[in-house]
């Protein structure tokens, strides 16, 4: 049975990701990635911190809870397969990945979906992240309004050039 369909202004707010090293995971999502910390719940006795860009109160949760000193769980293995991060165009997407190369972050590669440009990697912690800008809505469907579906691999240092 069908139930009623989400309201279509329902977004995701934010994930909240295990980490096995707080400091570690923050320094990669502020550093790296360029997140601003918005909360450091430590200075309530929770390892916990928040993240967000802009003015938002939080994009990424990072804490150690049930996980300090952790391993990432072995491939083959139900989990997050990746969180992606939506950029406003291809400018800022070459930005962000400027910014990864010259903290010596290695990014695993680029693929374009059609409808997304996107480009992989991995935080600290073994988590799959996907940054990406969207191309305009009519690149989007075919002549007969069904979604494209591409997985054709690029070298992201193109988005450099």
């Amino acid at each position: 049975m069908q139930t009623d369909p989400i309201h279509p202004a329902v977004r995701v707010g934010h994930v909240h990701l295990k980490v096995a090293d707080l400091d570690r995971a923050i320094a990669f999502y502020r550093d790296v990635l360029g997140f601003g910390v918005t909360a450091d719940a430590r200075e309530i006795g929770h390892e916990a911190a928040f993240l967000a860009a802009g003015d938002y109160h939080a994009h990424v949760a990072l804490s150690t809870l049930d996980s300090g000193a952790a391993t990432p769980p072995p491939p083959g293995h139900t989990g997050l397969y990746h969180v992606a991060f939506r950029y406003p165009d291809r400018a800022e997407l070459a930005r962000a990945v400027r910014q990864i190369v010259e903290h010596g972050w290695p990014i695993d590669h680029g693929t374009d979906h059609a409808a997304t440009v996107s480009v992989y990697l991995a935080d600290p912690d073994g988590h799959g992240i996907e940054l990406y800008y969207d191309r305009p809505r009519a690149a989007w469907f075919d002549a007969d309004g069904r979604p494209i579906l591409q997985l054709e691999h690029f070298d992201y240092r193109e988005l450099l050039a």
